[in-house]
């Protein structure tokens, strides 16, 4: 029988722990899982909700953990199973919950159902992930690029076959089609339902369901690989694969899910995160990542244009009103640092950090903080390509540089936009490797640890720290954040993002200033509505109402 459930995700926050680089016991310069437990109540004094872990499972670490060797192990560098449940045990103790990240896209190569499916056409397992021979000529299958670079099909010799990976080709992708798969996964979710975990974070779960007849993608100019992604995002099965793990898994415990969705729409987030459909509470979409680039190449550079941006934000926000659920988060593990990203990392780093995180948390949505972020993490700029540590970087630099992109101009590509901004260590203090480990981080420590750091952090009654707090704080006392409707105001303003909440017996404005100069409000309609108004919360010491100073972010309750 189906437990009770409830919408507590709904009034969560969440923070990610990259766990990698959150904070080591060890000394061998990776965090682990008894680092996390040593700074969970700094994560309660904060007022989070739900801790969302990264892979913490046995891996070879190509993807740092998104290449899973055994789903009911943990990464030795992190700890053991019985570390796992001593985290459970002590997030629990303190009204926490923990979600894990579910990757069952893809696995390791090193996978035993992989090392057996590649041993013959004839294995068992064979038919655990995607075969194919080539075409006539001897090359692959379809002509997808891999996600990561290069082909998305890989020549086995041992079988004279091609399979299927649409990341590293150490991560081969899964075959949903076949039932004894789907049923082994149901079993490895229910192993850690059991145990006590709250939820799962599904990893590209929207690319499960493949179009079988694998057809050729089409090529974009200076393209060298087809577009593979009309045939495996939100597949032919797709739902069917959601229905099915909300029935054999989900239902039977009281879980919070989110799904990473590329190239998901949001008619598509509406059947995804309708209730009525059983099959997940949100998604992450990735629209409002994808402004700043040109033509969704994430390392071809424009400058974001807020009237854009802020259109995206109201599609969504009206779009799942009432039937689905949105995320709200600017940071992860896979984005650079939002303050580095849209807002001033320079002169206007707290204050711009401050306005970028009141924007957000004032939407209708379950807000993600990603390590660092509620300190104003900033990005990191290596000088040296050797520096990096992330595949994702390594194999757009041989591409770039194939079709004519200078070496500064992708060096100044990875400096905006690459992944290791975000994999960087926490900066827990002052001392030597930002108080991260005591021996040789597994990725240089940003710089900036000096100026930013936890330790200073809370001890600044005005640091970005204690900004994220009251924000925290003002959901959980205002109902009108959670429930209320989306009206965006000032439409057309380049520099200016300002919306309306309305709720039942109250009703809010957030306005937010994007530049770094003055700005005027024109909208004297909207000026007098504020003159009685209470202000909230505010980054900016002498506000004016009327007039927004430089990253100014302010909330008005009316």
């Amino acid at each position: 029988m189906a437990k009770s459930r409830s919408d507590w995700w709904k009034t969560s926050i969440v923070y990610q722990i990259y766990p990698k680089s959150f904070n080591d016991t060890t000394g061998n310069g990776m965090g682990d899982i008894q680092g996390i437990i040593e700074k969970l109540d700094y994560l309660k004094k904060l007022g989070i909700d739900v801790i969302w872990l990264s892979p913490v499972y046995d891996s070879p670490q190509e993807d740092n953990g998104y290449d899973i060797r055994n789903y009911r192990e943990i990464y030795e560098q992190y700890g053991t199973l019985e570390d796992l449940d001593q985290l459970l045990d002590e997030v629990h103790a303190r009204g926490m919950k923990l979600v894990m990240d579910l990757v069952v896209n893809h696995t390791s190569d090193e996978h035993p159902w992989f090392v057996e499916s590649r041993k013959d056409k004839g294995n068992q397992y064979r038919d655990y992930y995607i075969w194919r021979d080539g075409k006539e000529d001897g090359s692959p299958p379809t002509n997808w690029g891999s996600i990561f670079g290069g082909s998305a099909w890989e020549f086995d010799e041992e079988t004279e076959q091609y399979y299927l990976h649409l990341f590293a080709k150490k991560q081969p992708d899964l075959n949903w089609e076949n039932e004894d798969v789907r049923k082994d996964i149901y079993d490895m979710m229910k192993f850690w339902l059991d145990k006590g975990v709250d939820g799962f974070r599904m990893d590209v779960i929207n690319f499960l369901s493949k179009d079988t007849r694998y057809p050729d993608g089409q090529i974009g100019e200076n393209d060298t690989y087809g577009d593979g992604g009309p045939f495996f995002v939100n597949g032919p099965r797709i739902h069917e694969f959601m229905k099915e793990i909300h029935q054999e898994v989900l239902s039977d415990y009281d879980v919070m899910t989110v799904g990473e969705m590329p190239g998901a729409s949001p008619e598509d987030a509406k059947e995804y995160t309708d209730p009525q459909n059983d099959e997940l509470n949100m998604i992450f979409t990735f629209e409002h990542m994808n402004l700043d680039c040109v033509n969704e190449d994430k390392w071809n550079l424009k400058d974001i244009d807020l009237v854009e941006l802020k259109e995206n934000f109201e599609k969504w926000q009206k779009s799942l009103y009432g039937v689905g659920w949105n995320s709200l988060y600017w940071n992860n593990h896979d984005q650079p640092r939002i303050v580095s990203r849209f807002g001033d990392d320079g002169q206007y780093r707290e204050k711009s950090a401050k306005m970028l995180a009141t924007c957000l948390h004032m939407m209708q949505g379950t807000p993600y903080i990603y390590q660092g972020e509620e300190l104003g993490m900033t990005n990191v700029r290596f000088d040296q390509l050797e520096d990096y540590r992330d595949i994702e970087i390594f194999n757009m630099y041989d591409e770039k540089r194939a079709i004519g992109w200078s070496h500064e101009r992708i060096m100044e590509a990875i400096h905006a936009k690459g992944r290791d901004n975000a994999r960087t260590p926490m900066q827990w203090d002052d001392s030597k490797s930002a108080g991260f480990t005591d021996g040789e981080p597994w990725i240089a420590v940003n710089p900036r640890f000096k100026e930013i750091n936890a330790r200073a952090a809370l001890e600044d009654e005005n640091s970005n720290f204690y900004h994220y707090q009251a924000l925290i704080d003002l959901r959980k006392k205002h109902e009108v954040i959670t429930e209320g409707k989306f009206e965006l105001v000032l439409r057309d303003d380049p520099n200016v993002f300002a919306y309306k909440r309305v709720g039942k017996d109250e009703a809010l404005y957030v306005l937010c200033n994007f530049s770094d100069r003055t700005v005027k409000i024109d909208d004297e309609g909207l000026v007098e509505s504020l003159r009685d108004a209470e202000v909230w919360i505010t980054n900016e010491d002498q506000g004016e109402i009327g007039k927004l100073q430089p990253y100014e972010g302010v909330v008005y309750g009316v």
